[in-house]
């Protein structure tokens, strides 16, 4: 379980942060259809807490972005939380990315805040907020009581859509046989999607399999981010 580190002197600052682009272009898919349709109308009158929770990569903190978008969210980062007058949140909903990184006296308060009338929190984080330590038995109560939902590691419809959005970033109109290849061979997250089309892009030559091919042995000689899953797979 993750300590989390001492609250810093608290200050007054501006932390709404610059959200990127809204629901366009999100896939929904098996593995976040759950997390997504639990969204949809939440806080509505309710309010409270909710948490999602998935894998590096699997697109939770996008769903939690386009969730702050769509209410008007606060949005927040960790252990920066704890940089904001909690009074100053009132009322309103919160985002809170990293929840985990965030101290207890500070979570302990959002939690707290999201009680009142108009007030929203949803955590984002790897592991499920049952799963934190707290030193605070009050929290500890509170956090075994948040109602989860996961998302999975992107299933083929989603990174399928992960790389076409990033070749379409770069210009890029690969071979028809590229990104049904490369399903088989690369991890399931964001960050995979991205490394190999950098290195597909920085190759400076036509997309095709034989290029993939290349690239993802290449990648596998040195250990980075792909995964050959499919040996047997041409």
């Amino acid at each position: 379980m993750t300590a989390r580190p001492s609250p810093p002197d608290q200050m007054r600052l501006a932390l709404q942060r610059d959200l990127p682009e809204g629901a366009e272009g999100f896939v929904v898919s098996d593995c976040n259809r759950a997390a997504h349709q639990a969204l949809a109308d939440w806080p509505n009158v309710i309010g409270g807490v909710m948490a999602v929770c998935g894998p590096a990569g699997s697109g939770k903190s996008r769903l939690g972005q386009i969730w702050a978008e769509r209410v008007g969210a606060v949005a927040l980062h960790g252990a920066e939380a704890a940089l904001i007058d909690p009074l100053e949140l009132e009322g309103r909903p919160v985002l809170l990315d990293d929840a985990v990184d965030v101290d207890d006296e500070t979570l302990f308060h959002l939690i707290n805040l999201a009680q009142a009338p108009g007030g929203a929190l949803l955590l984002v984080s790897p592991e499920p907020p049952s799963t934190w330590s707290a030193a605070l038995p009050d929290l500890r109560s509170r956090l075994d009581a948040i109602r989860t939902v996961a998302v999975e590691a992107p299933d083929d419809a989603v990174l399928a859509a992960m790389l076409e959005a990033r070749f379409a970033e770069r210009g890029i109109r690969p071979a028809k046989d590229v990104i049904p290849w490369l399903l088989r061979r690369i991890d399931r997250s964001a960050a995979a999607a991205v490394a190999v089309v950098d290195r597909l892009d920085a190759a400076h030559r036509p997309v095709t399999r034989a290029l993939a091919r290349e690239v993802v042995e290449g990648a596998d000689e040195s250990g980075e981010l792909f995964d050959r899953r499919s040996e047997d797979v041409p």
